[in-house]
């Protein structure tokens, strides 16, 4: 009787250790329709094969199939400024000739559209968010390739 108790006592514990550490995560990922995103600090970079996340601007990453999306936000007096790197994903060679529209949602829930430029110095697209609200910003990026859309998510604190 005594070594069934021990035994149930051991299995539990067994247990229980094994559903904490199949419920502990350290990389925090959300899933879209067309693209993994991930928040980046300074932590190490995806590494989804033909990728070299290595190479970033600073800002939030989002990896998706050959394609590398990168957001830096800058606050300004005016609002805040945002970089939009778009680039392939092997050799993070800039695309140029893309259309590229940010969807951002204020901290207030309201929805704003952005029509993004090309930088041909900087590499990159940019557009200014006339918003000085405090709170979490969520930007959904939509890009359209050649007739190819690819999406990124991200967000940010002002």
């Amino acid at each position: 009787m005594k070594s069934l108790k021990t035994s149930l006592i051991v299995i539990g514990t067994v247990g229980l250790m094994f559903i904490a550490a199949c419920g502990s995560s350290t990389e925090e990922t959300e899933t879209t329709t067309t693209a993994e995103t991930t928040t980046e600090t300074d932590a190490p970079k995806s590494t989804a094969k033909g990728h070299d996340s290595t190479v970033s601007q600073g800002g939030q990453v989002v990896e998706s199939g050959p394609y590398h999306l990168e957001l830096v936000s800058l606050p300004e007096d005016s609002g805040v400024h945002l970089d939009f790197f778009l680039q392939t994903g092997s050799d993070h060679q800039a695309i140029p000739d893309a259309q590229v529209k940010g969807q951002v949602q204020l901290p207030n829930g309201e929805q704003k559209s952005l029509d993004f430029t090309y930088d041909t110095e900087g590499k990159h697209y940019f557009a200014v968010l006339p918003e000085k609200t405090p709170g979490e910003y969520k930007v959904v990026i939509q890009t359209d390739i050649k007739g190819e859309k690819v999406n990124g998510r991200f967000s940010f604190n002002q």
